[in-house]
C-alpha cells in the first residue's frame, strides 16, 4: 500500500455529531451489547435504531433517556409491536419497541382506549399534558413483541421536525465495548443493473487484520464496486452493519456514505443499495459502492459521486476502499487496476422486455396480471404465463419500484365453499403462503411486492381454540389470567373476539405463541359464574365459536 494515501485517509475521516443536549440516561441497565446497529441494511428497509440485547430475557426495565411526554402510543401484531414514542424538549423523539408491557400508569391508559374501540390492536396520539414522563422512569418493560425474532430492546432517536432517525450512539453515553475491525468477506465488480448485469470476483488477500488487497493487477473497462463485509462488537456473535464507507481512486473520492442520518424514504431503494438476487437467493449481503440514476439517498457524503467511473484503456490506477464502525476500528481494501476496453453486454430480449415508462396487462382465461407505470427501477426481461392452476410472474430476482395487481377466479368446488380459498404465494419450494386481497364477483385480488409464482389455495379446517390454565367449570379465584392456544395450520388467523357474559373482553395476542390470554382483573362482574366465548375466523373465512364455563368470586 502506498502510506501517503493511508495516511490521507486518517487524516480525513473525523465524525461529525449533532449539537441536541446528551442524555446520561441509558434506556436499559445492563450493559450495552448490541445485536443490530443504525442504518444496518435489512431486507426491505435500513435499521433505523439499535437493537439492544436483554440476555434472552423479557421483563427487563426500560427507562426514559431523558423527561418529556408520550406523543404516541401503539400496539401491533406485527412491526415494533408494543412501542412508545417520548418527545422531549430538545426537539428529539424518543422510541422504544418490541416492549412486553407499558409501566401501570401506561398500562391504565391504554386498556381504557382498547376497551373503548373494542380492539387489542390500537394506535394513540396523546396530548402534551396527559402521559408526561421524568428522565429515568421505567416506561415499560422487554419483550419480543410484534415483528421480534428474540427478545431484545428496539431503541431509535428521531428528530421531531420531520421525524428523521438519527444514530444513537452519537447522543448521550451510550458505550459499546468494541475493538475489532470490520471484516471484509468479498469483492466484485460489476457491470450494469437487471437482466444483463454481471458480476466477477476477485479473490482478496488478507495482509493483517485490518488490510486486505487483491491477488494481482484487475483488469477492468468500467469500476462498479460490490462489496460483502459485517462487524461485530467485543461480546457478540452478530454480524452488524458498519458506520461508514469510503472508495477512492487514484486519492480522488468517488463514493462515501456515514450513518449519522437516515431518511425512511431511503428504504425505497435499499434494494438497488444491495446485491437484490443475491440477497434473495443465498441471503448475501453484497453492498454496491454505485448508484442506479434513480436513487436517492440521504446518508451520502456528496450524492453527486455515483461510484461508477469508465476506466481508460491502458491507463493504471490504484482503489483504496475503508469501512468503519462507530468506535473507529477501520478496515481498507488495496486493489491495483489496469484499463481495458470496456465490453458492451448484448441487448436484451424485446420479446419479454418491460419498459418502465409503459403499462402492461396480461390476460389469461381465468387469470390476470397488470403492471403500472414504473414498476421496476429499470428495464427486465419478464416471462408471465399461465401453467395449469399456477399463474408464474417471471423470478424473483428484480426488485420493484410498485406492487402489481393479480386477478384469479375462484374455482367453485362441490366439496368446499368458495370462501374457504385464498390467493397464495408459492415459494421456491412449493409452500405456499396467503397473500392478502379481497374477492370480488368470483375473483381474488390482490397486490404483490415480490415476483414469482400465485395459486388458488384453499383451507377447510376452522382455527382450534384451547383453554391452557383451567378447565370448563372450574374455580379461578387464585388466578391472575386466562390462557388460551389460537391456532390456524394454514391460511393464518385473521380476526378474533372475546365475551364474558356477553361483555366485550380484551384478549392479548401473541401471534409467534399462538396465545390469547385475558387479565382477570380488568372487569367486574356480579355473578361468580361467567360464561366466556371466543370466536376466531381465519384468512379463508373459516370460523371458530370456543365457548367454556368458569367460576370466580365477585369482588
Amino acid at each position: 500500500m502506498k502510506t501517503h494515501y493511508l495516511i490521507y485517509f486518517l487524516l480525513t475521516s473525523n465524525f461529525i455529531l449533532p449539537q441536541n443536549e446528551k442524555s446520561n440516561i441509558l434506556p436499559v441497565d445492563i450493559p450495552i451489547q448490541l445485536s443490530g446497529t443504525f442504518g444496518e441494511l435489512r431486507k426491505n428497509h435500513f435499521h433505523a435504531g439499535l437493537d439492544i440485547r436483554t440476555r434472552g430475557r423479557e421483563g427487563l426495565p426500560i427507562r426514559s433517556i431523558k423527561s418529556g411526554w408520550i406523543n404516541r402510543l401503539k400496539v401491533s401484531l406485527s412491526g415494533y409491536g408494543k412501542a412508545l414514542y417520548i418527545e422531549h424538549n430538545d426537539g428529539l423523539v424518543s422510541v422504544y419497541a418490541h416492549l412486553k408491557k407499558f409501566n401501570p400508569r401506561i398500562e391504565s391508559y391504554l386498556k381504557k382506549k382498547q376497551y373503548s374501540r373494542k380492539s387489542f390492536s390500537i394506535e394513540l396520539f396523546p396530548s402534551e399534558n396527559e402521559l408526561k414522563v421524568n428522565e429515568g422512569e421505567v416506561i415499560g418493560y422487554s419483550g419480543n413483541t410484534g415483528g421480534s425474532l428474540g427478545p431484545h430492546l428496539h431503541f431509535e432517536l428521531r428528530e421531531a421536525n420531520g421525524q428523521i432517525p438519527i444514530n444513537p450512539i452519537q447522543y448521550g453515553n451510550i458505550y459499546v465495548e468494541d475493538s475489532r475491525n470490520p471484516q471484509i468477506q468479498s469483492f466484485y465488480l460489476y457491470k450494469g443493473f437487471g437482466p444483463n448485469e454481471k458480476r466477477k470476483e476477485f479473490l482478496l488477500v488478507k495482509k493483517n487484520d485490518s488490510v486486505y488487497t487483491t491477488a494481482g493487477v484487475i483488469e477492468a473497462g468500467r469500476l462498479n464496486i460490490g462489496l460483502e463485509f459485517f462487524d461485530r462488537q467485543n461480546l457478540s456473535q452478530y454480524k452488524n452493519g458498519i458506520y461508514s464507507a469510503k472508495a477512492k481512486l487514484n486519492g480522488l473520492e468517488i463514493f462515501s456514505y456515514k450513518m449519522n442520518k437516515i431518511s425512511f424514504n431511503d428504504s425505497k431503494y435499499i434494494n438497488l443499495f444491495l446485491d437484490y438476487n443475491e440477497l434473495i437467493s443465498s441471503r448475501r449481503k453484497i453492498h454496491r459502492f454505485f448508484l442506479h440514476p434513480e436513487q436517492k439517498i440521504s446518508f451520502l457524503k456528496d450524492s453527486t459521486l455515483s461510484g461508477k467511473v469508465l476506466i481508460e484503456n491502458g491507463k493504471s490506477y490504484q482503489l483504496l476502499i475503508q469501512i468503519r464502525d462507530y468506535n473507529k476500528n477501520t478496515s481498507y481494501l488495496e486493489a491495483y487496476l489496469k484499463g481495458i476496453p470496456e465490453i458492451i453486454s448484448p441487448e436484451m430480449d424485446v420479446e419479454n422486455l418491460i419498459l418502465q415508462e409503459n403499462e402492461y396487462n396480461f390476460e389469461f382465461e381465468d387469470k390476470s396480471v397488470f403492471f403500472p407505470k414504473n414498476s421496476f427501477f429499470y428495464e427486465v426481461n419478464l416471462k408471465v404465463e399461465e401453467k395449469g392452476d399456477t399463474l408464474k410472474v417471471g423470478e424473483n430476482i428484480f426488485p420493484l419500484k410498485k406492487p402489481f395487481s393479480i386477478r384469479s377466479r375462484i374455482p367453485e368446488e362441490d366439496s368446499l365453499k368458495i370462501s374457504q380459498s385464498f390467493l397464495a404465494f408459492l415459494d421456491k419450494n412449493g409452500k405456499s403462503s396467503f397473500l392478502s386481497g379481497d374477492i370480488n364477483e368470483g375473483y381474488w385480488e390482490a397486490k404483490s411486492k415480490i415476483l414469482g409464482s400465485f395459486i388458488i389455495s384453499r383451507d377447510s379446517i376452522a382455527p382450534e381454540i384451547r383453554a391452557q390454565n383451567f378447565r370448563n367449570n372450574q374455580w379461578v379465584n387464585d388466578y391472575s389470567f386466562l390462557n388460551f392456544r389460537i391456532s390456524d395450520d394454514y391460511s393464518g388467523i385473521k380476526r378474533y373476539n372475546g365475551e364474558i357474559n356477553g361483555k366485550w373482553i380484551l384478549l392479548e395476542f401473541e401471534p409467534k405463541k399462538n396465545r390469547l390470554f385475558y387479565n382477570l382483573d380488568d372487569l367486574d362482574f356480579d355473578t361468580s359464574l361467567h360464561n366466556l366465548k371466543i370466536e376466531a375466523e381465519d384468512q379463508a373465512g373459516n370460523k371458530t365459536v370456543y365457548k367454556i364455563k368458569y367460576y370466580r368470586k365477585t369482588k
